[in-house]
């Protein structure tokens, strides 16, 4: 069962979101809040599998929210993932960096929310290729400072290069025939690469080939 703590502060659209979720035999609402502090303390006190949450809350936002997840050990089991009105921002991006497994536009299929869900809570990041590649272009419009490469000497050369693959945007099939390997051999390499360098996921494993100067956006 894939429990899950919803955090907006619009009504309607928990309500909504609560309708669908409920109606699937393998989810359950166990919480719901209207902005981020309720949210942080109910998600403290029932552990789901999903915390999905509005990026822009009165109270406490959902970037706070989601980075005070993220550093809270106890947590670590809990993926976010924001929810959003307008695509890909700036408030999305910094929700990534903060910790978000990957973000959802309100206006979702319904068919697209549910697998959305379903990704997220098997530990994949709620992000395809294109959605990285933004990810990218917001690093070659704007770099970020380079900070210490701690971990990064752990990786092995076949583990820093599906890194590296993974912060061009490639998907796992693709980063299988760059690398002359089949994808669940790819997906071991970056999974590995994320435990060593304590990625939550693979948006925060594109945001640390970056940050860390594993790659850089002239390489890209």
């Amino acid at each position: 069962m894939i429990r899950v703590v919803l955090v907006d502060d619009q009504p309607l659209i928990r309500s909504g979101f609560r309708a669908l979720l409920d109606l699937e035999d393998d989810i359950e609402v166990v919480a719901e809040a209207g902005d981020g502090r309720e949210g942080l303390a109910l998600v403290g006190e029932h552990l789901p599998d999903i915390a999905l949450i509005d990026v822009q809350m009165p109270v406490m936002d959902g970037i706070e929210t989601t980075r005070r997840i993220a550093a809270d050990p106890a947590l670590a089991g809990v993926h976010v993932v924001i929810l959003t009105n307008y695509g890909f921002d700036e408030y999305v991006f910094e929700a990534l960096r903060a910790g978000a497994t990957g973000f959802l536009v309100k206006d979702v299929l319904p068919e697209d929310f549910l697998h959305a869900v379903r990704v997220a809570a098997r530990g994949d990041a709620l992000l395809a290729p294109s959605i990285t590649r933004k990810l990218i272009n917001r690093y070659v419009a704007q770099p970020l400072e380079a900070t210490a490469r701690v971990g990064l000497e752990e990786l092995t050369n076949r583990e820093r290069e599906a890194v590296a693959l993974v912060a061009q945007g490639l998907s796992n099939d693709e980063i299988a025939d760059r690398m002359v390997i089949t994808p669940m051999t790819a997906k071991t390499h970056i999974n590995r690469a994320m435990t060593k360098l304590h990625a939550r996921d693979r948006a925060q494993l594109v945001i640390l080939a970056y940050e860390s100067g594993l790659v850089t956006p002239r390489t890209s």
